[in-house]
């Protein structure tokens, strides 16, 4: 969903969004085609073509696709169901009770968070900055356009951005740490979310969350974020779901484009250009003098053969995590890897080299010469003679 500032800033929005909400807001009120007419629209302003003969709306279907079975994944467990179904919304519904300082969370974010958010929050290897100082003054720089290069920008992290804390709460418990998730206690929860919230330099009832602060369910219902009437449409309260329904019906409302101005509702599938538009494109455009001439040469350096490889060695490092423990055909199972090896060796070696689409990943996932990997499947195979 893409939100605007109420000081009609636009914040955020990606191109695949954009392309989506318009499209979208064409066809809020597509006319019914006979008994397909399409249903409600959605909260992002889409509708839903009920499937009707073998069409939806005016397309027919791939019956075959639709009718196939699932081949792959199966139904959850009720306890799986049950453990995965958890909302932490902002008035406190699904919050459970637990504590912890930030001190205590300092501890678990540098066992657990540290290598992908960077110290203190900070951000790096492509992971988002959870911090950049004091959440208060920063929300301030939201209204900042850069409209010359040396300006600076809005800065967007969870202080100075994020409306609700109970996201916070609810994304790490549930997604963090990677590809841990869910593997944190409600404890440990509370005492991140204390290490962050001291990270923002913020406060809570007008007490600042120092290191020794315990924050518990009923302080962290006390929480007021900076931004928390920074977006429309309003999604709070119960009115919330037919806010965002009309905020999407106009397209004018986030930045978007329709082709008949007097009636925005209209939908366009073809030939939606103004006819009177002038296309110009740019000629001679783009750097071709480069110093040095750019290479055009496609070869790659020779491998250099290691003559002392140790092809077992290689094996416990890269294959065994998978091989010895029955996720692969392992050393000495003959029956199993019989059944590739009728296929030929060059089969086999290719297979290896590329990776396959049942889970076998490129030389399975090591940084081996082509050789020393092949030496590697040798040595497995001469374990099943």
């Amino acid at each position: 969903m893409m939100f605007r500032l109420n000081k009609k800033l636009l914040i955020s929005i990606s191109a695949a969004a954009a392309l989506s909400l318009g499209l979208s807001a064409c066809m809020e009120n597509a006319s019914p085609v006979g008994s397909n007419a399409p249903t409600k629209a959605s909260i992002d302003g889409g509708v839903n073509y009920p499937v009707v003969n073998d069409k939806t709306g005016p397309y027919y279907i791939n019956t075959n696709a639709h009718n196939a079975d699932v081949k792959y994944g199966r139904t959850p467990t009720q306890a799986e169901y049950e453990e995965w179904n958890s909302d932490v919304m902002a008035d406190g519904t699904g919050l459970p009770e637990g504590q912890g300082t930030a001190e205590e969370g300092e501890e678990v974010y540098e066992a657990k968070c540290v290598m992908c958010h960077g110290d203190f929050g900070s951000g790096g290897g492509g992971y988002p900055a959870l911090s950049k100082g004091n959440a208060y003054d920063l929300h301030k720089t939201l209204t900042n356009q850069r409209i010359k290069p040396d300006t600076d920008g809005p800065v967007r992290v969870f202080g100075t951005y994020w409306p609700q804390a109970s996201t916070l709460w609810w994304y790490i418990k549930d997604a963090m740490p990677h590809p841990l998730t869910d593997s944190l206690s409600d404890d440990e929860v509370y005492a991140l979310v204390a290490y962050i919230l001291n990270a923002n330099e913020m406060e809570i009832d007008g007490v600042e969350v120092d290191d020794e602060y315990v924050l518990n369910r009923e302080k962290f219902l006390k929480i007021k974020m900076p931004n928390r009437d920074g977006f429309e449409p309003n999604v709070a309260g119960p009115q919330g779901p037919e806010n965002v329904r009309k905020f999407y019906a106009n397209a004018k409302n986030f930045g978007g484009q329709t082709y008949d101005v007097k009636n925005p509702a209209s939908r366009c599938m073809k030939d939606c250009q103004e006819p009177t538009a002038k296309v110009v494109y740019i000629q001679g455009a783009g750097i071709s003098d480069f110093h040095p001439p750019l290479s055009t040469v496609r070869d790659l350096p020779k491998e250099k053969e290691n003559t002392n490889f140790d092809a077992k060695k290689a094996y416990a490092d890269n294959c065994a995590m998978c091989h010895d423990t029955g996720a692969a055909p392992a050393p000495g199972d003959k029956s199993g890897w019989a059944a590739l090896t009728a296929k030929g060796m060059d089969k086999v070696y290719e297979n290896g080299l590329k990776g396959t689409d049942t889970g076998m990943p490129a030389k399975g996932g090591s940084s081996l010469s082509d050789s020393q990997f092949k030496s590697v499947v040798d040595y497995i195979l001469n374990q099943s003679k």
